[in-house]
């Protein structure tokens, strides 16, 4: 079970956690872009990117028997960050239909967004990386 981190005194985090404390099987996930699993682009559009991006994120977390729960860390790395607050109800909406554990619950894990020049991939808009812990 993960446990959030939240200081006395500090406002609430919004749509990610402070910190996260988990035991268990740790998986770091390499970053995903928005493409199929293929290597085929859908769409050059920054919402329909990030929502491949973090599904292709999910389905490594699978592969170790994990699931949107266990995520306690993600990095975003973008090519807008003035496209990325943009789209910012459209990606809520996305994240909160992936981000979605067996529960009900939507997990927010401690989260950075960094923008950036340009990714290797010259479509690419979004790449995301994570890290799991999955309970023993």
């Amino acid at each position: 079970m993960n446990k959030t981190l939240h200081p006395a005194g500090w406002p609430k985090a919004k749509g990610y956690a402070n910190g996260i404390a988990a035991r268990g099987t740790l998986v770091s996930i390499a970053g995903q872009v928005g493409w199929h699993p293929d290597g085929r682009w859908e769409t050059d559009d920054l919402v329909g990117q990030c929502r491949q991006a973090l599904s292709n994120v999910l389905a490594v977390l699978r592969e170790a028997g994990g699931g949107p729960e266990h995520v306690v860390r993600m990095t975003w790395y973008l090519t807008s960050k003035r496209d990325y607050l943009a789209a910012g109800k459209a990606l809520g909406a996305v994240y909160r239909d992936l981000m979605r554990a067996a529960d009900g619950t939507v997990s927010y894990p401690a989260m950075s967004a960094v923008e950036v020049v340009a990714l290797i991939e010259d479509r690419a808009k979004v790449e995301i990386e994570a890290t799991a812990v999955i309970p023993d």
